[in-house]
This record gives structure tokens, C-alpha cells and sequence, in this order.
């Protein structure tokens, strides 16, 4: 049938026949290219990624805003903000032309809370303006830094120049895969004898130190810092070991201290000091061990430096967080403080250890006064429960004139067995048996208040001596007195021999046979009588 039509047709009209099938043909096939041009197209406008996200944050147009509404205690509500984000950091310009630092907060539709690092103090809301960076904070970082004094928020107060940054750095640290984490091992001896022998601290450890109000734990840090070093290498030696110090809420005298005690002793050259001190606004607390420990992490592990931090105090931070949290009228928790202060002190102690693949390591030592020596008190506690132990200064040892007054029982390093590998054989076994005897001894002295001396048999007697001594001769050293490792073992057996050796039951017998006999390198000091005075009425 299609035959016979298509023969009745003539030969033109058939060519044209097929012409116009083919351009229906070639008109579909176009349409289909379009249609599927045009998914494409849809499908990579849905995938790409925004424009703000493409251009860097430090490359953005600030914006600047003259809406502030409210100032309260350390924060500024800016109204009819566009755009705001969270952590963004703000340039705040009073009326005499300063520029504070500031911080989002929070973002309520058009408004946005500004926390100010340098305080609210003269910022009004007509002749204020506030500049918007669209990036977040960062602090300039250098190994030029060692040997400088900065204050709270990372500025030069040394009458030097401006560090050249070799990088620019989230303050907050860069997210670490914890898969990459190492255990932390070998030992950092800081010369005094009852952290190095019983509370070893092993390198890239969290561990705190628990003082109270009135003892000289800022001369224990600076002892610290002064003498520390990794064990067989002398101070001064070892060119890989800084120490980066934060001090927050110290008074001026405090701040002398440091600078002028690290200057005298030629310690400043592997120090760098961030000092925030009281009269400053409690707000810059926040940022200063965050500050610190963004330049510990650069000598760490782009240096390949071993950094010990020593932050005090932790106590002043912890009540600049509760400060914010009442102006942004926050429910608080336990005493004011509020309910995420155990992740915000997380973000901090966390930040310490050892990385795989890099050379350094950042150990910490916190130090924080306990408020009315309580130890149940929310900032020791919720410490404790992220730390790796405690150090703990004891105001009755204090009282008796001992430093450093370090009560060695409440004290615990939970790493020391990873870090007195690297000293000596005996190291574990000396310390357990210091330990039980000191304990013993404290109980007979509980004894005798009781029953009396004459009560008390040989074995009790002995352990009396041993517990004087203990405290006079091992626990008591001079505050510029560095002992190395070796020096206070040998000490410890010297104590030691003071017991009948069948006494002496965390040492095995092949120990014994090596070290009790043997003449002890440091001999024993003579005690000292302690002359009392009485007031006459």
C-alpha cells in the first residue's frame, strides 16, 4: 500500500517528503540538546557553591555599622545587621578613633551580639561604629615570638616591634583527626623532686596544678618554667624545649615577678609570656590561653619544638566565662557558672599531646586556685574530670614552711608509667614505696595526737623519723635548688635506708640487694630546729 502511494507521487514531491522529515528529525534532536543542556545547567547552579564561599573571607568588603542598641557588661547588640555570622570578628571604633576587637555571639534575625575582648568602657551608641570583617580570629604567629611579652590579646608590650607573621591562625586550633594522636612518654623533669620521683610528667600531658588563695604557686611556675627541660638534656642545651606562659587576672606585682625572675636568670630567651593582668577587661581572660596555645601549636608542630604551657590562672578564666554568660543572661549551672563551661574548658585542655608524623609535642600545666581550698568546687572539678592527674599544693605544708608545700598524696600523675621508662629501673619501684611509707607515717602521727609517743612501738617510731625527714629534706628545696632525676632517687634511698629493709615491700629483693646497700650520691641533710616565737600578752 505504502508502495503504491509513494509511486503515485512524482520524484519532486517525494524528495521534498523526505526533506521535511528530516528537519522535524533534526528539530527534535535540537530540542532534546536543549532540554538536556538545560538540566546540566540546573543540576551545576544547584551544586555550586555559594558566592561568598568562593571569595575568602579576608578578601570581602567590610561593612560597616552605626546601629548599636545596647551595651551591656562586656557585649554590644548591633541592630539591622545583613549577613552576621557566628565567631565573626568585629573592629569596634569608639568617637577618639580606637578600634576594639570584638566577636559575634549570637545572631537574633537582624540583630547581632558583639562580645568586645578590650571592654565596653566609652563605647555610645551615637558615635560608635562597628565594622564587620566577614572572617573569623586569628593571631599572627612566628618563632621570632620567643623571648617577647605580649598582653592578653596577643599585642607587644616590650617596647619591641611587632612580630613578623609567618602565618595567620584560627585561635580556636585546627580540627586534629584523634586517630592521629600518640600516647604521650617520655619524661619531663622540672627539677623538683617530689613531681619528678612521684608525679612524673610525661611529654604532651594535661596535668594541673590545685593551689588555693594566699600560696606561692606563682613561685612554683616560675620554678618550672626556670628549670624544666627533658630528661638527660641540660637546661639551656636543649634547644627544642620553649615554654609558652599565659597569665590571667595577675596583679602588677605578679607580672613584675615573672618578667624580672626569667631576665635574671637568662631564661627568657626559650619563654614567651602572655601576661593579662587585673586591672585589664576580665573579657580579655577568654582569649588569652587561646591566644597562647595557637602559638604552641605552631612551635610544636610546624617547628618541631617541645612546649610546655603553664596557664595561671585558670580560676580568673572561669569567672570571665561566667561574666558573659550573665550578660547574655544565660540559665547558669553549679554557682553561677554556666552548663557548657566543661566543653569550654575541654576546648583548652585538649589542645595539649602529641600528633603523629610531628616532631613536637605541648604539654600542659594549668594552675587554678581553689576558692576556700575546696576541691568539689566547679572549676577543680570539672578539671579534674578532662586532666590527666593534679598536682596539689597543700597550705598546711605551706604554713610550716616547706616549698614547695606539695602534698604528694592527693597528687596524681595518670601518664607516669609512660614517662619514668626513660629514667632509671628503680624510679617506679622507689616511688610506691615513698608512697606507702609517707602514708604510714601520717597515720602514726594521727596516732600520736591520740594515744601519745609513749604508746607508739619501734616500727612507728622509725616511721615518725622517716616522715620528718621526709618532709624536711625531700619535699623542702630551695626555690632556685634544681635536683635531676638521679639526684632525687639517690635522695629517696638515702630516706629509705632509714627503714629496716624487711619493712621495704614495694621493692624486689634483686632492687634491694642493688641500691640499699649502696652509699647514696646526695647525703642526707642534717634537719633543722625550727625556733618558735610566742607573743607576750
Amino acid at each position: 500500500m505504502a508502495q503504491t502511494v509513494i509511486k503515485g507521487f512524482g520524484k519532486s514531491q517525494v524528495f521534498s517528503a523526505w526533506l521535511f522529515y528530516l528537519a522535524l528529525c533534526s528539530y527534535g534532536l535540537i530540542l532534546v540538546i536543549i532540554h538536556i543542556a538545560s538540566l546540566s545547567a540546573a543540576m551545576t547552579t544547584l551544586s555550586a557553591p555559594a558566592l561568598d564561599d568562593v571569595i575568602p573571607p579576608n578578601l570581602k568588603s567590610h561593612i560597616h555599622y552605626n546601629t548599636i542598641s545596647a551595651v551591656n557588661g562586656p557585649l554590644v547588640t548591633v541592630s539591622k545587621v545583613k549577613f552576621a555570622r557566628q565567631g565573626e570578628i568585629v573592629y569596634v571604633r569608639t568617637k577618639d578613633g580606637r578600634k576594639r576587637i570584638g566577636q559575634v555571639l549570637e545572631v537574633q534575625a537582624d540583630k547581632a551580639i558583639v562580645q568586645v575582648f578590650e571592654g565596653t568602657s566609652g563605647i555610645d551608641s551615637l558615635h560608635t561604629t562597628c565594622e564587620f570583617t566577614g572572617d573569623i580570629l586569628r593571631c599572627p604567629v612566628s618563632e621570632d615570638s620567643l623571648g617577647r611579652f605580649f598582653n592578653g590579646i596577643g599585642k607587644p608590650i616590650d617596647n619591641g616591634p611587632p612580630i613578623l607573621a609567618e602565618a595567620f591562625v584560627d585561635v580556636n586550633g585546627e580540627s586534629l583527626n584523634p586517630y592521629s594522636r600518640i600516647c604521650p612518654s617520655e619524661m619531663i623533669q622540672t627539677g623538683i623532686s617530689t613531681i619528678d620521683v612521684m608525679n612524673s610528667i610525661a611529654r604532651g600531658q594535661k596535668i594541673p596544678i590545685f593551689s588555693g588563695s594566699g600560696l606561692p604557686h606563682n613561685e612554683v611556675a616560675l620554678q618550672i618554667i626556670r628549670q624544666s627541660c627533658l630528661v638527660g638534656e641540660e637546661k639551656g642545651k636543649e634547644s627544642n624545649f620553649v615554654v609558652v606562659f599565659a597569665a590571667m587576672g595577675v596583679n602588677m606585682e605578679t607580672a613584675r615577678l615573672f618578667k624580672q625572675e626569667l631576665e635574671e636568670h637568662g631564661s627568657m630567651s626559650n619563654v614567651v609570656m602572655y601576661i593579662n593582668v587585673a586591672m585589664d577587661p576580665p573579657i580579655e581572660r577568654v582569649l588569652t590561653p587561646r591566644i597562647a596555645l595557637s602559638t604552641a601549636e605552631f612551635l610544636a608542630y610546624q617547628c618541631g619544638k617541645h612546649v610546655l604551657v603553664v596557664m595561671t590562672d585558670m580560676t580568673a578564666y572561669a569567672e570571665a566565662l561566667r561574666e558573659v554568660s550573665a550578660a547574655r543572661e544565660e540559665v547558669p549551672g553549679r554557682r553561677g557558672f554556666p552548663g557548657y563551661m566543661y566543653t569550654d574548658l575541654a576546648t583548652i585542655y585538649e589542645r595539649a599531646g602529641r600528633v603523629e608524623g610531628r616532631e613536637g609535642s605541648i604539654t600542659q600545666i594549668p594552675i587554678l586556685t581553689m576558692p576556700n581550698d575546696d576541691i568539689t568546687h566547679p572549676i577543680p572539678d570539672l578539671t579534674g574530670y578532662i586532666t590527666e592527674g593534679q598536682i596539689y599544693v597543700d597550705r598546711q605544708l605551706h604554713n610550716r614552711q616547706i616549698f614547695p608545700p606539695i602534698n604528694v598524696l592527693p597528687s596524681l600523675s595518670r601518664l607516669m608509667k609512660n614517662a619514668i621508662g626513660s629514667t632509671r629501673e628503680d624510679h617506679a619501684y622507689v616511688s610506691a614505696q615513698l608512697y606507702a611509707c609517707y602514708a604510714m607515717g601520717r597515720d602514726v602521727r594521727a596516732m600520736k595526737a591520740v594515744v601519745g609517743e609513749d604508746a607508739l612501738g619501734q616500727d612507728d617510731l622509725t616511721l615518725l623519723e622517716f616522715l620528718e625527714k621526709f618532709e624536711k629534706t625531700f619535699v623542702n628545696q630551695g626555690v632556685d635548688e634544681k635536683r635531676t632525676i638521679n639526684e632525687s632517687l639517690d635522695l629517696a634511698w638515702s630516706l629509705l635506708r632509714m627503714m629496716p629493709r624487711t619493712m621495704l615491700k614495694r621493692i624486689p629483693e634483686a632492687m634491694l640487694d642493688e641500691y640499699y646497700k649502696r652509699k647514696s650520691m646526695v647525703p642526707l641533710p642534717p634537719l633543722k630546729k625550727t625556733t618558735t616565737t610566742t607573743k607576750k600578752n
